[in-house]
């Protein structure tokens, strides 16, 4: 059944002749693997692009449907025949009637496997994307952009403590999210659940504020010292090939994968969606870039998903 994304507002009630679900023989069961799905998250923090990227795996999709027929449309996932995966988007343009979701969603498990997905971002991050896009805060028009999202985490606060899934996607972009989605509610490895970012940065010009563990590098001898690698990178394989050959550096990295193996199921299990590891060196051009270069090569060997940074490595 194609699926289609409509408003709350322009969708025929639930329980209208047109879409009410055909009765059945008391002797038949209701079919099984139903999933809802129950989106919410701040504004500017990604929930349309999660909404298409549910849609896109086959769930039926409603965007802004009120809580007051939330359980008319479980009701009709439960019994239809079509629709075995739904996603609806709850968000604070519900208004204050979201403090009555937590209620409604007891109500919803008893009779269908939910998943509750909340979505948020850093204010920093928000701000700047409403900066981008020129839009004001649907929360309040008229308030200040800041304010603006510290009223709607105070609304939306209920909603997020019931949450199953929540993902920060400050450091996401739109083809992140979609691939996190994707990975999330597919059923694939556990570790593609998780988005690691192999960051590498220079001490002289500050630690990453974004760096969930951080580690310093400073202790392997520095190729900078060396004419000839001085203008060159951690990728260039001369200077790879001069690190490298440090008995510490191969200790120093069979260290950090041992400890990083073992940690990152523990950080998916607590539904982390996305880690910074950082390795810092004095200017961030050299041994960090190299370490980082092959942690990333090793996590990904052992199939996890990790895109490789460079902060301050010269371009």
């Amino acid at each position: 059944m194609p699926t289609k994304r409509r408003s709350a507002d322009s969708r025929p009630h639930p329980s209208s002749p047109k879409h009410a679900a055909k009765p059945r023989a008391k002797s038949e069961a209701i079919p099984p693997a139903r999933e809802l799905v129950i989106l919410s998250g701040l504004s500017g923090s990604g929930t349309l692009s999660a909404l298409k990227a549910f849609e896109d795996l086959g769930y039926y999709a409603v965007d802004n449907l009120p809580i007051e027929l939330v359980p008319h449309f479980a009701e009709l996932v439960v019994q239809s025949v079509e629709i075995k995966r739904a996603v609806l988007v709850v968000d604070a343009r519900e208004g204050e009637g979201i403090e009555r979701f937590p209620k409604t969603l007891r109500g919803l498990q008893r009779t269908l496997r939910t998943t509750v997905v909340f979505l948020e971002a850093s204010t920093p991050v928000l701000m700047r994307r409403f900066s981008e896009t020129r839009r004001p805060h649907p929360v309040d028009r008229n308030a200040q952009v800041g304010r603006s999202i510290a009223r709607e985490r105070r609304m939306l606060a209920p909603l997020r403590k019931v949450a199953d899934v929540i993902i920060d996607t400050s450091k996401f972009n739109v083809h992140e999210l979609r691939a996190f989605i994707q990975d999330r509610f597919t059923g694939s490895d556990t570790g593609q659940s998780l988005l690691i970012s192999s960051l590498s940065f220079g001490y002289k010009h500050g630690i990453p504020l974004e760096a969930d563990l951080v580690f310093d590098v400073r202790f392997l001898p520095n190729p900078h010292f060396i004419p000839e690698f001085r203008p060159l990178t951690g990728q260039d394989p001369k200077v790879a090939r001069y690190i490298r050959k440090f008995e510490q550096t191969g200790e120093f990295l069979d260290k950090v994968t041992d400890l990083l193996l073992f940690l990152l199921p523990h950080y998916i299990h607590e539904g982390k969606s996305y880690l910074t590891v950082a390795f810092g060196c004095t200017g961030g051009q050299h041994r960090s870039v190299m370490i980082a270069e092959e942690t990333a090569r090793r996590l990904g060997k052992s199939g996890y998903r990790v895109k490789v940074e460079h902060r301050d490595m010269p371009r």
